[in-house]
């Protein structure tokens, strides 16, 4: 038989190993596990587990190798029973006194209490001993496996491991949100600043500061925008509106027009000013406002462009009665009066016929957003030429039987005449056909006068009618 501990050999009936001094276990068919679950069972009762030694274990593949075919095998539990009852034998025979190689009574006694005390541990844990039996396998893996302490203190060990790795998770986890957090609050705040001096900010605080009442403030803040940055016409736009709340357009409307002189090409602040005139009901001035611009700047506020009608004849003087024709977008008005129109103007619906004399015609239109364009004029004048004066027979003379005087009246006149030497007009006697000498002396002045009323000039004749 050989030592579990040392391997050397122990002569039959030793308890004790005469090299190593070690307990020695009388199981048939040795099986050097059992001793490891043995001392590992022992170990959990004391509450202090052994660890197996990396030396203990090279000694267990040693002698399993020399021992028997069986060595490896599972002990049922009858054979356990059975080794318990010879160990129990064995221990009285230590009790009366057997003993052997040199050994005192005193150590068989003390080796005899370890041993009851090792078959206590076996009885208690029996149920520990065969799981853990069960779960070993064959060779050192089980050995390794179990080397640490029993499978419910390794399992526990496992918990626990896992517990503390669970609790670094969240350790690190709260760390890295807490810098996170960190983070977030120094870029807000770095954040909150910059936006604070950034255009936006400023412009943002102006309106806080015009929506207190505190103008003088705000303006400071628009202005100050404005100096940030010039192109951008949201500042101009607050102005006007603080400028609109105290009662100054005037003001807000030069300021529009002084930035868009410095920036012709600025798109932006055309569109600005266009929402001010529009908000003011003073849509009549975006077409003068709007006038002279590039042709990128009309592109991009199109809908608020309104062209000037068109007219079909030139201006200019015209010796016969003309018809205008006035065409463009949207609605057209005009007057004939020499006044500036309106939406309140007539509304061209037809030609305007043109008479003698002269006329200016006035007009505007109107787009579909109702923004009236600039005035358009024309001015004719219509001068239709003159006959000469009327040719009247007959001639200046005496005469002595009964004679007929007779006008030429041309087409488009009427003739007028008296008899009296007075100057004919419109209200004289018309002439319809030839008319009968009265007799003695008279005086017989014609004229002519055209549908426009013009006269020509007056024809006189003296006659002298005496018969003999």
């Amino acid at each position: 038989m050989r030592c579990t501990h040392c391997g050397a050999d122990i002569p039959e009936g030793m308890l004790i190993c005469p090299d190593c001094r070690n307990e020695v276990q009388m199981v048939p068919d040795y099986n050097p596990l059992e001793d490891v679950l043995v001392r590992e069972v022992r170990g959990s009762v004391e509450d202090a587990t052994r660890p197996i030694r990396t030396d203990d274990i090279r000694r267990y593949r040693s002698g399993a190798e020399q021992g028997t075919g069986n060595s490896t095998r599972v002990l049922s539990q009858g054979e356990l029973e059975r080794i318990r009852a010879e160990r129990m034998g064995k221990t009285s025979a230590v009790r009366r006194g057997n003993t052997q190689g040199g050994r005192t009574q005193g150590e068989a006694r003390r080796n005899t209490g370890n041993m009851r005390q090792s078959t206590d541990s076996l009885r208690q844990n029996t149920g520990n001993m065969r799981q853990s039996t069960g779960q070993m396998r064959p060779g050192t893996g089980a050995v390794r496996q179990n080397g640490g302490g029993s499978g419910r203190d390794v399992e526990e060990k496992r918990r626990q491991q896992a517990a503390r790795k669970k609790r670094a998770v969240k350790k690190r986890r709260r760390l890295v949100a807490g810098i996170l957090l960190v983070l977030l609050v120094v870029l807000g705040g770095a954040g909150f600043v910059v936006y604070q001096n950034s255009y936006d900010g400023v412009v943002a605080k102006a309106y806080q500061a015009m929506q207190t009442g505190d103008y003088h403030t705000s303006e400071k803040l628009f202005q100050r925008a404005i100096r940030k940055d010039a192109k951008k016409a949201e500042a101009y736009t607050g102005i006007s509106k603080l400028y609109i709340q105290q009662k100054k357009e005037d003001e807000a409307e030069e300021m529009f027009l002084t930035a868009i002189d410095s920036q012709p090409e600025n798109a932006a602040l055309y569109q600005a000013a266009i929402q001010f005139y529009v908000g003011t009901k003073q849509v009549e001035q975006i077409s003068g406002m709007l006038s002279g611009c590039s042709d990128a700047v009309l592109s991009k506020v199109s809908a608020y462009v309104s062209d000037m009608p068109e007219f079909s004849l030139e201006e200019g003087d015209y010796t016969e009665v003309q018809e205008v024709t006035l065409t463009g977008d949207g609605k057209i008005y005009y007057t004939l009066d020499d006044s500036e129109p309106t939406t309140e103007s007539i509304e061209y619906t037809e030609p305007i016929l043109l008479e003698e004399g002269t006329t200016t015609i006035k007009t505007i239109a109107v787009n579909k957003k109702g923004i009236p364009s600039l005035t358009a004029s024309r001015t004719y004048t219509i001068e239709i030429p003159i006959e000469d004066a009327p040719a009247v027979t007959p001639s200046t003379g005496q005469y002595s039987v009964p004679t007929q005087i007779t006008i030429q009246v041309p087409e488009g006149y009427t003739a007028y005449y008296t008899t009296d030497g007075t100057t004919p007009s419109a209200a004289s006697t018309p002439y319809t056909g030839p008319v009968d000498m009265p007799e003695g002396s008279t005086i017989f002045s014609a004229v002519l006068i055209n549908d426009a009323g013009k006269m020509t000039q007056v024809t006189k004749r003296n006659y002298l009618l005496e018969y003999e």
